[in-house]
């Protein structure tokens, strides 16, 4: 019988594809197989190409060449198209590329081979492959970077387990899993697939000299390979009772191998048999030096992890027992590079007289050193609060101790100067007064009781280590019930591309609209009471600081934050630390007065002229919601000249004190600034070319009233403006203004 009528009998034709002169010859099987009348033919290369689906052609150039460079079999699967884009069916074919090289010295090549109608190989089939390039060689290359893609994004073992279990291998997949590690002498199972609970048991503490083919692969270093369960019965007896109850076909034992240490062993179990050929063998050693390597990355990012676990416990402390009268969170987020450590904290100090203190830091940098500097720094001012120092004294110690702590080091390496900003707040729960020093740290913000929000200003002094012997003044204000005051390092106000201004109008956006505050009851902002109720406020949630320190966090590093960037390009994150105190109302949690007041006060110094501009601008925020834009410019006028007459014609500080009362609409704000001088104002008739003289004129006709309290040592100068409308009308049910100002005192 001719090999012609035997492959014919298989349905198995033979075709010769001539790239030289760009014909194909054809016997009557393969052209049958190709859609056309069963006969041998040659036809041109265009004609049998057009049979052939585009996407399979595409990859033929590509297989070929991979074949000529390996000196192999150039093997496709191909989709046979009839005239209309049909697939009639699907063929193999199996070539062997041949070199013909002209008199020109090019070469052209001549593929002679068969093509053969195959179906889809059923799931767990499996057959030994001779050494050919084409679709299995393919599909086995695009299993590989898959898996290493994959395997490189786990960031744990459990990660790592998992996309181990849902490997697909192309043609041979394993239905059974498990990862062994080793310790010391023991081998114990790290993670396992396709097992029942507690089928780990009897290899979860086993010895490393058992017979067993793991152990024996821990070792050793070389994989074993089991085709059947006579192999297995054969070459590892004692263990096989383990084995045989899983009902498995065959096995393969890899080795876990990391810069040539055996870390412990992978194993492969199929339901099928697998003669594990070696193609199969190949993909099975590479997926197991992926798998040791993705083992021993998760390995150190666990470590790592644990790292900054224990330090973050270890450096951040518990917020410590309730406080009578106040309401405490604090939230710290690392920055998201190296160990996920920095140098932010927070810290809350019981004092002995019976106050306490809240001490918010930054020391600058965000490695291990900072961490390092961070906690001692932490432990000195908690010490020097504990031995009942006042605030300045406090942070002049702090200040004196981190000079010394950075110059001890003497590596030139190490010794790069630090320093740490630190704001420190000693506060009376009876009282809500808080005393401040600051030590070039932002000033604490302060929300009232009907949702405005101010940046409180204080006095500071340099941040911590710069020079060893610095003062620091303090600065006093009342947190009056109700009001929440936010202490935050600059992480918070300028991660995202924030400069101080940008950073600090998002904070507030999200502390004025916060839905958990709690309201002015009668209000149009208190949805449970009727307008014009009386009494005060319900309690509020005790749980609603600690939403409001989650929702200043999601601002920065949620998905909101990125459609609140800011103007800098610069994105650099930094560590971020938030504490937040509230003072409950006189009714418990969250009780308000009936009409609640909007209250700031500043002191502007003979030598800081500058904090003029601060003063114009907290009134300004006092009144961001002023009926009249007309009486918001005149009162910051006022003010202005006052705080300026007060530092110009005396010697003394000028205190601010600026207070809204009353409902939106009717409200009444009163502005006070008080001197130590007794020398009291009065009315001048300056010249048109004058440069002061001005400022009792200007009270006089923008105020509703104004006047001179004197006191024991100096005297108080205020004003009051009824608000009105754009149109300077009274709202109804405000009475209005007389026809001149109060009389001074």
């Amino acid at each position: 019988m001719r090999t012609e009528d035997v492959l014919a009998a298989i349905a198995t034709g033979l075709w010769r594809w001539d790239n030289a002169s760009g014909t194909v010859s054809l016997d009557g099987e393969a052209a049958r197989l190709l859609g056309l009348p069963a006969e041998p033919v040659v036809l041109p290369a265009v004609a049998v190409r057009s049979r052939f689906h585009p996407v399979d052609w595409n990859e033929v150039t590509g297989i070929v060449n991979l074949a000529v460079a390996e000196e192999t079999l150039a093997e496709a699967r191909l989709r046979i198209m009839d005239v209309d884009g049909r697939v009639l069916r699907t063929v193999r074919s199996r070539s062997k590329p041949l070199a013909n090289r002209t008199a020109d010295g090019h070469v052209d090549y001549a593929l002679v081979g068969t093509l053969q109608e195959i179906a889809e190989p059923q799931p767990g089939t499996t057959a030994v492959h001779t050494p050919i390039t084409g679709d299995w060689r393919r599909s086995r290359e695009a299993f590989l970077l898959d898996a290493g893609r994959a395997l490189a994004e786990a960031r744990s073992t459990a990660e790592v387990l998992r996309v181990a279990a849902s490997l697909s291998m192309p043609g041979f997949s394993p239905d059974g899993l498990a990862v062994f590690g080793a310790a010391g002498d023991r081998l114990k199972v790290i993670g396992h697939h396709g097992h029942g609970p507690g089928a780990e048991a009897p290899f979860t503490d086993m010895r490393l000299e058992t017979d067993y083919p793991a152990a024996q692969v821990v070792r050793t270093g070389r994989a074993i390979y089991l085709p059947s369960p006579e192999e297995y019965r054969r070459r590892f007896p004692a263990t096989w009772p383990l084995a045989q109850r899983f009902g498995r076909e065959s096995w393969a034992f890899l080795p876990l191998v990391v810069a040539g240490r055996t870390l412990g062993a992978w194993m492969a179990a199929f339901k099928h048999p697998v003669s594990f050929s070696p193609d199969e063998r190949s993909v099975l050693t590479t997926v197991a030096r992926m798998l040791a390597q993705a083992l021993q990355r998760a390995g150190v990012a666990e470590s790592e992890r644990e790292l900054t676990t224990g330090l973050q416990r270890s450096m951040m402390p518990q917020l410590g027992p309730d406080i009578p009268g106040m309401t405490i969170a604090a939230r710290y987020v690392p920055t998201g590079g190296g160990l996920q450590v920095g140098g932010d904290w927070y810290d809350m100090i019981p004092l002995p007289s019976g106050r306490f203190a809240l001490v918010i830091g930054d020391v600058q940098g965000h490695d291990v050193q900072a961490a390092g500097l961070m906690g001692q720094l932490r432990i000195a001012v908690r010490a020097y609060a504990s031995e009942g120092h006042r605030p300045d004294a406090v942070l002049s110690r702090a200040s004196r101790f981190l000079t010394g702590l950075t110059d001890s080091y003497e590596d030139s390496d190490v010794r790069s100067p630090r320093f740490a900003t630190c704001l420190y707040v000693e506060c009376d729960p009876a009282t809500g007064m808080l005393e401040v020093a600051r030590a070039g740290h932002p000033d604490p913000a302060v929300r009232m009781t009907d949702g405005t929000v101010l940046m409180r200003p204080t006095a500071g002094g340099l941040p911590l280590g710069i020079v060893p012997d610095t003062d620091y003044p303090t600065s006093r204000f009342t947190l009056e019930p109700g009001e929440t005051m936010m202490l935050c390092t600059d992480g918070l106000i300028e991660t995202g591309g924030h400069d101080l201004d940008t950073g600090w109008a998002r904070l507030r956006a999200i502390l004025e609209s916060d839905p958990h505050r709690p309201h002015d009851p009668g209000s149009p902002h208190d949805p449970g009471s009727p307008e014009g109720a009386e009494g005060t406020a319900g309690a509020e949630d005790p749980e609603s600081l600690e939403k409001l320190a989650d929702l200043l966090v999601q601002a920065v590093h949620g998905p909101s934050s990125h459609h609140t960037t800011g103007p800098l390009a610069d994105r650099r994150e930094d560590d971020i630390a938030v504490v937040l105190l509230r003072r409950e109302g006189a009714g418990g949690a969250g009780a308000l007065p009936r009409s609640p007041a909007r209250r700031t006060m500043l002191t502007v110094a003979q030598a800081e002229p500058e904090r003029i501009a601060g003063a114009r601008r907290q009134v300004r925020e006092l009144l961001h919601d002023w009926a009249g834009a007309d009486q918001v410019d005149a009162a910051v006028l006022m003010v202005s000249e006052m705080v300026t007459n007060v530092l110009t014609h005396t010697d003394g500080d000028a205190l601010l004190v600026a207070e809204a009362v009353g409902e939106p609409g009717v409200r009444r704000l009163r502005v006070e600034v008080a001197d130590a001088s007794d020398e009291l104002p009065h009315m001048r008739d300056p010249g048109e070319m004058a440069s002061s003289g001005r400022g009792v004129l200007l009270m006089e006709m923008l105020a509703d009233r104004w006047g001179v309290d004197p006191r024991g040592e100096g005297k108080s100068i205020w004003f009051e403006l009824d608000e009105r409308t754009e149109d300077g009308r009274a709202e109804p049910g405000q009475a209005e203004p007389g026809p001149g100002p109060g009389t001074p005192a």
